[in-house]
């Protein structure tokens, strides 16, 4: 039986210091990541310090909006719609936990290439979400 996807109610993000250029960059349509000036390596969740080389010499980049689904869980009973969340591969190498929306809940599989969407939340953030690509 096919599960086909539902909008749901999001909750507005926990903001942390330093998270407000990520949430402004979703409102505008981009999906970024932080990078190392020092050792050039790309790194996710967002934070101030390189945890590849400890520079502080980290920056905000656009990331490409795609990757590929490196492990997923579908959530039938933990509200009135069904959702799937996922660890994503992003092109750029780190992997990111989010949503996969928009598709049927059934077809998501390991290994599947995905697109960044962005849906909006109960207050009114936007969060980056993925879609089959």
């Amino acid at each position: 039986m096919a599960t086909p996807y539902q909008d749901r109610d999001m909750a507005a993000p926990a903001l942390n210091p330093g998270d407000e250029t990520y949430f402004e960059a979703a409102k505008e349509g981009r999906l970024l990541v932080k990078r190392c000036k020092d050792c050039g390596e790309y790194h996710f969740y967002p934070r101030p310090i390189c945890p590849h080389c400890f520079s502080d010499q980290t920056e905000w980049v656009d990331a490409k909006g795609t990757g590929t689904i490196y492990t997923f869980s579908v959530t039938r009973r933990a509200g009135p719609v069904p959702y799937a969340i996922a660890h994503v591969t992003l092109d750029e190498g780190v992997a990111m936990m989010s949503n996969i929306v928009d598709c049927d809940l059934d077809d998501i599989h390991i290994g599947q290439a995905v697109k960044v969407v962005f849906k909006r939340t109960e207050d009114d953030w936007v969060v980056p979400c993925f879609t089959p690509a």
